[in-house]
C-alpha cells in the first residue's frame, strides 16, 4: 500500500475524451491531504493506441507496487476499466455516484476508479473523486472472502469442484 499512512499515491490518466477532466482532477488530487504523489500518464502513451495504453500503464504501476490507486477518464469510463482489469491483480470500476464509488472500495477493493465525461457533470467528477480518497478496504470484513476468491481465480483458475458424493 501507501508509502505514507493514509496517504495514497494516485495515477491519474486520461484519452482525448478525458482531458479536461484528467487535468482538473489531477489538481484536485495534488491538493489533497490524502495524496502523498500524483502519478499523471497524460493522455498519450507512447507505442499504445488511445485509452486502453493509459489504463494498461496506470494498471501496471498499481500491480508493480508504485502506487496504490488509479483515476482514468474517457468518456464513459467504461473502456478504461475494461483495459485496466487486463492487468493481473487489478481490480478496476466505473462508477458515477456515490454509493457505486464506495461500495467498489470498501466491498470491492478496486484500485482503479474511471470516470466518464461525457456521462457526468465536473463538480459531481471532483465529488466522486473526494470521496473516493476517503474510502478504505478492510481486510478483515466479509467482503474480503468474496475479494480473495476472485484473486485466486485469477491467479489459478477456477477451484475444483466440490464432492458431491456421487459414485
Amino acid at each position: 500500500m501507501s508509502t505514507e499512512p493514509n496517504r495514497l499515491r494516485v495515477v491519474i490518466g486520461s484519452d482525448d475524451a478525458g482531458r479536461h477532466y484528467k487535468d482538473e482532477l489531477a489538481d484536485d488530487l495534488r491538493a489533497s491531504e490524502l495524496v502523498a504523489e500524483v502519478i499523471d500518464v497524460g493522455i498519450d502513451v507512447p507505442s499504445r493506441a488511445g485509452y486502453p495504453g493509459i489504463a494498461l500503464a496506470a494498471a501496471q504501476i498499481i500491480a508493480d507496487g508504485r502506487a496504490d490507486r488509479a483515476l482514468l477518464v474517457c468518456h464513459t469510463g467504461l473502456g478504461m476499466a475494461i483495459a485496466a482489469n487486463k492487468v493481473k491483480g487489478i481490480r478496476a470500476v466505473t462508477a458515477h455516484d456515490s454509493l457505486s464509488v464506495r461500495a467498489a472500495v470498501c466491498s470491492n477493493n478496486a484500485q482503479v476508479l474511471a470516470l466518464g465525461q461525457g456521462i457526468i457533470g465536473l463538480g459531481l467528477a471532483r465529488r466522486l473523486a473526494a470521496e473516493w480518497l476517503t474510502h478504505r478496504f478492510d481486510s478483515h470484513s466479509s467482503a474480503a472472502v468474496k475479494v480473495e476468491a476472485i484473486s485466486a481465480f485469477e491467479h489459478h483458475g477456477p477451484a475444483a469442484p466440490a464432492a458431491r458424493g456421487e459414485r
